[in-house]
């Protein structure tokens, strides 16, 4: 009972967890370069360092979805197997 409490925790916080850190990279908005405009240094760097930031968050909502997968997996598996079991 225990077990199955906590994986269901584990598997919410986590799924949570992954929509905030979606949430999140989706606000990074890499401005656009007209045809004609002239980069600086400056301007690139903010550009890659936006998408750097987009991409670890995405990194770790990808990770947080993964958590809460296998938390999910083991409570069906915990389930399937008492059930198996007789229990």
């Amino acid at each position: 009972m225990v077990l199955t409490r906590l994986l269901d925790v584990v598997a919410l916080v986590s799924a949570l967890v992954a929509a905030w850190l979606w949430y999140r990279a989706s606000s990074n908005v890499v401005r656009r370069v007209e045809k004609g405009e002239e980069l600086d240094h400056r301007d690139l760097n903010r550009i890659v360092v936006t998408i750097n930031r987009s991409q670890i968050l995405n990194r770790r909502a990808a990770l947080a979805t993964a958590v809460s997968a296998l938390a999910f997996a083991a409570k069906m598996a915990k389930d399937m197997l008492a059930a198996a079991l007789g229990s």
